[in-house]
């Protein structure tokens, strides 16, 4: 607990009784641990979640270093409070830092202090802002079915089976190029996700599992994409069961950068009308068809391979809305008919 001398024995008594109060009410903390430095603490944080996901640790060591370290990572944890966390935000939002990436670094900042208030290094987590982790994403565009098949058909021959599983079986590039020949099954019309390829931004390629446990899922194929994943398996793809379905020109792992220069993503995207399309905007269209068709929260979840309802939420409100907006449609056009009134409709009902 660290030592101090006192003057008098009624005041160490006192002292003493201050700190077995905090003891007993678990307000206590330990002065020692609290001078540790928050860039080092965090650091440790990091190296002690022998769960994380490579990727993650990557991310999160990148949060520390370019927003975290630079400004609070010399501070003693014990010295940080809301004030300091509120200070830094606005200085990172200050210097032009997207909203959302400074959403990122809350929230792990967030995550790390938890971890030192439960561990009694410090009385309580200063990450107290209202709303500061919270993403407002841009909203992203969701292609038309005709829309996806003229990007499809701008595509280089090897890759327009790629662009058309991707949307309409709403698989993320990780998964999709990460798919084998025993993962398609045409006879069922279905595709297994089993594994994702992740790239480190070192360049590293790792293969694992999907982002989640519900990443692990079989989805159905629309049959009207059978025949190009047919030929395509028949032109491209080797005949073991365990060959990779999409590759690039060589036959060697398709990675996410040569896939963009060999579809001339930019140059094609602009084609079709939507200069700045994602890869990732193909899932977001599929899911979107999905939710259109009427389908359960259940079922939006086993689709997109989500843990959580959060995802599926999202695109159940979107088609609740059009809805609305078809029926409020409907209303004007009914409003507008000389014999569209209540009155009306009610004397012919």
């Amino acid at each position: 607990m660290g030592e101090k001398t006192y003057e008098r024995e009624r005041d160490a008594d006192k002292a003493l009784s201050l700190i077995e109060a905090k003891l007993t009410t678990g307000d206590w903390t330990d002065p020692q641990r609290a001078k540790v430095k928050l860039g080092d603490y965090a650091d440790n944080w990091i190296s002690e979640r022998t769960n994380l996901r490579p990727r993650t640790v990557e991310i999160y060591k990148g949060l520390l270093k370019r927003y975290i370290r630079p400004h609070l990572g010399g501070m003693p944890i014990g010295k940080l409070d809301t004030a300091a966390v509120r200070e830094w935000r606005a200085l990172l939002l200050g210097n032009g830092i997207g909203e959302s990436e400074v959403a990122k670094a809350y929230r792990f900042l967030r995550a790390v202090l938890m971890t030192a208030a439960d561990d009694q290094i410090i009385p309580r987590n200063p990450c107290r802002i209202r709303g500061a982790g919270e993403e407002k994403p841009e909203e992203r565009p969701a292609l038309t079915v005709a829309k996806v098949f003229e990007l499809a058909d701008l595509m280089p021959v090897r890759l327009r089976a790629l662009v058309l599983l991707a949307t309409f079986a709403s698989l993320r590039w990780g998964e999709v190029a990460a798919l084998r020949r025993m993962d398609l099954d045409l006879a069922a019309q279905t595709v297994s996700v089993r594994q994702q390829h992740v790239e480190l931004d070192t360049g590293e390629l790792l293969v694992g599992p999907p982002k989640s446990r519900a990443g692990v899922r079989t989805v159905a194929i629309p049959e009207a994409i059978i025949p190009a994943l047919r030929d395509h398996l028949d032109q491209f793809t080797a005949p073991e069961a365990d060959a990779l379905i999409f590759t690039g020109s060589r036959g060697g792992i398709l990675r996410r950068s040569n896939f963009r220069r060999a579809a001339k993503w930019d140059e094609n995207t602009r084609k079709i009308g939507f200069p700045g399309l994602h890869f990732h905007d193909l899932r977001h269209t599929g899911n979107t068809i999905a939710a259109s068709s009427g389908a359960s929260l259940k079922d939006l979840m086993q689709r997109m391979g989500h843990d959580s309802v959060r995802a599926a939420l999202i695109y159940q409100h979107s088609t609740a809305e059009a809805d609305r907006r078809i029926a409020d449609a409907m209303n004007v056009k009914i409003a507008n008919n000389p014999n569209g009134s209540s009155s009306g409709l009610s004397r012919s009902s």
